[in-house]
């Protein structure tokens, strides 16, 4: 999946998602909804990867699109210069989809009740590692545009949250 084409990788990532999500324990279509489509007050097309539904119809937005070519590259070079090049890349790659998902506005819809920030899932612990390591302001930068960058580790956490609600509303009821 990391040497492959972009969509590739799109798909990779929300697979790894997907799989994160039911070890969760969350159910498709119940706890869960995956590329849905919503319009914006303009009539434009929304189509987040995951929407996570919460009890009391609230949601999250959690999204997977992660390109991990110029990381792989970053791995594979010998040359320190070549090197430095793919790790700039590769953090200036995170920064765009940063950019690109806090641009979409998904919680601005109105189909959805979600907080302001979203979810940027990052599948490869390593790569968000690198990343922050070689620019520190990465992480609070998202922040600032409403994007919170996760990796399976911390979104699990979340996710079993996720699940602990929802077993808390059934015993409710």
């Amino acid at each position: 999946a990391l040497k492959g084409q972009n969509k590739t990788q799109g798909n990779w990532g929300e697979w790894q998602l997907e799989v994160l999500l039911e070890k969760a324990g969350l159910e498709r279509g119940t706890h869960y909804l995956a590329q849905n489509t919503f319009r914006d007050d303009e009539g434009a097309a929304k189509r987040p990867d995951f929407i996570i539904q919460l009890p009391g119809e609230r949601h999250l937005i959690l999204d997977a699109k992660v390109s991990l070519t110029a990381f792989e590259r970053f791995f594979n070079e010998t040359d320190p210069a070549q090197r430095e090049q793919h790790l700039r890349a590769h953090v200036q790659s995170l920064r765009a989809h940063v950019d690109n998902l806090s641009n979409t506005n998904y919680q601005m819809l109105r189909q959805l009740n979600a907080p302001d920030y979203l979810l940027l899932f990052i599948p490869l612990e390593n790569a968000l590692s690198l990343a922050t390591q070689a620019d520190p302001q990465l992480f609070a930068d998202a922040l600032d545009r409403n994007v919170v960058l996760v990796t399976s580790g911390s979104l699990l956490a979340t996710l079993r949250t996720v699940g602990y609600l929802w077993r808390q509303e059934k015993q409710t009821r």
